[in-house]
C-alpha cells in the first residue's frame, strides 16, 4: 500500500510521527509537505495528494491541519476524491465501509497523537462494504461530475 500524506504550519510534528506510525505498518508514504519553513499552505498539500490519490499514483492520503476542515475542502475539490474529516476512529472506519472515502483528514488541534494514530488504523484496517452503498456513492460521483441527483 502506498499513501499520501500532508500537513500545514501547524501539524509538522504530528505528521512526521504518524508516517512513521504507518512505514511501521509497511506501508509507503508519499510526503506531498516537505519540512520547509514555513510549510506549504493546507490547500498546497490537499492539492497534491488529491492529485495522487486521483490519478492512482497512491492508493489513499492522510491530511493533518490545525482542525482537518481545511485540508478537507481543499482534497474534496479534485475530481475522484471522497475525503473524510474524522475526529474519532468510529466515523473513520465508517467513511471507508460505507463512503469508500480515499483519503481522510483530522485536525492536530483537535486530536491528539494517540487518537489520531487510531483513527488512521480504523480506516486502513476498514474496507469498503458496497452493497447498498455503491448506488450513494454513485450517486457522488454523478453529482461531482455536474450531474442531477434526487
Amino acid at each position: 500500500m502506498k499513501l499520501a500524506i500532508g500537513n500545514d504550519h501547524t501539524t509538522p510534528e504530528m505528521k512526521e510521527q504518524i508516517k512513521s506510525h504507518l512505514e511501521a505498518r509497511g506501508i509507503e508514504v508519499i510526503d506531498v509537505s516537505p519540512n520547509t519553513s514555513p510549510p506549504p499552505p493546507y490547500p498546497v498539500s490537499g492539492y497534491k495528494a488529491g492529485k495522487l490519490v486521483a490519478e492512482g499514483s497512491v492508493d489513499g492520503g492522510v491530511l493533518l491541519c490545525g482542525t482537518g476542515v481545511g485540508m478537507s475542502l481543499a482534497a474534496n475539490k479534485i475530481k475522484g476524491v471522497r475525503a473524510c474529516l474524522c475526529s474519532e476512529p468510529f466515523t473513520a472506519r465508517l467513511s471507508k465501509q460505507h463512503n469508500n472515502a480515499n483519503v481522510i483528514t483530522f485536525g492536530g488541534r483537535v486530536v491528539g497523537l494517540e487518537m489520531a494514530k487510531t483513527i488512521v488504523d480504523a480506516w486502513l484496517d476498514a474496507e469498503y462494504e458496497g452493497g447498498r452503498h455503491i448506488e450513494r456513492v454513485d450517486m457522488i460521483t454523478v453529482i461531482e461530475n455536474g450531474g442531477v441527483v434526487g
